[in-house]
């Protein structure tokens, strides 16, 4: 890993888009302001985003409306310097959580499926049903 680089929790995430702790955001807004500028980077694994998801989504914590978080995460993830495996179906991912309805781990399931070309997901889970494009197999 480079100079300069760094992992980086939901926890930071979190207090940078709420805003519950002033002094927590400002911090985290200064660190993300050093990632826009190129003088850091940061990485983060797909479960920081699934569990900034629940978080931001759950009626006993932030109850954001499906859109609210997307719209929030979607512009961190403009981030050159801020490294997601799989960033592109993430991104698909929070498009799929708004628009189907589906739980944020079958959104993002659905989209690795769309945009690696399989398009075929083996469930029980009929929410699945709701992605055009995607068929879900029984098995």
């Amino acid at each position: 890993m480079p100079l300069n680089s760094f992992y980086i929790d939901t926890d930071i995430i979190i207090r940078f888009l709420t805003g519950d702790d002033l002094k927590k955001q400002e911090a985290a807004a200064g660190l993300f302001q050093e990632v826009e500028r190129g003088k850091l980077t940061l990485f983060a694994p797909v479960t920081v985003f699934a569990d900034a998801v629940y978080v931001l989504a759950s009626p006993k914590l932030y109850n954001l409306p499906r859109q609210n978080i997307c719209d929030l995460l979607l512009a961190l993830l403009e981030l050159i310097n801020l490294k997601v495996d799989h960033k592109q179906a993430l991104k698909t991912a929070l498009n799929l959580y708004v628009s189907s309805n589906l739980d944020f781990g079958d959104a993002f399931l659905a989209a690795l499926a769309l945009r690696t070309g399989s398009k075929n997901v083996f469930s029980y889970d009929h929410d699945f049903d709701k992605v055009s494009h995607l068929k879900r197999i029984e098995p």
